[in-house]
């Protein structure tokens, strides 16, 4: 095998390991940002919950206001 061989091989060879190892730093990345997304989403479903009771309680003091108003 030539020199010229030789080296193009190990340049391809190391930049396929650096190329590797952006793809897992990539995908460590993108996993963090799904869990993040999990527990915003369930966040929000909590805030909402809280919000449609807020309503409802609000409603049926208006409700009763009405009655007695």
């Amino acid at each position: 095998m030539g020199d010229d061989v030789a080296a193009l091989l190990l340049a391809l060879a190391t930049e396929n390991a650096e190329l590797r190892q952006q793809l897992a730093t990539a995908q460590d990345m993108l996993m963090e940002t799904a869990i993040d997304a999990g527990q915003l989403h369930a966040r929000i479903e909590v805030v909402q919950d809280e919000r449609d009771a807020w309503r409802a309680e609000a409603e049926r003091l208006g409700a009763r206001n009405l009655r007695t108003g």
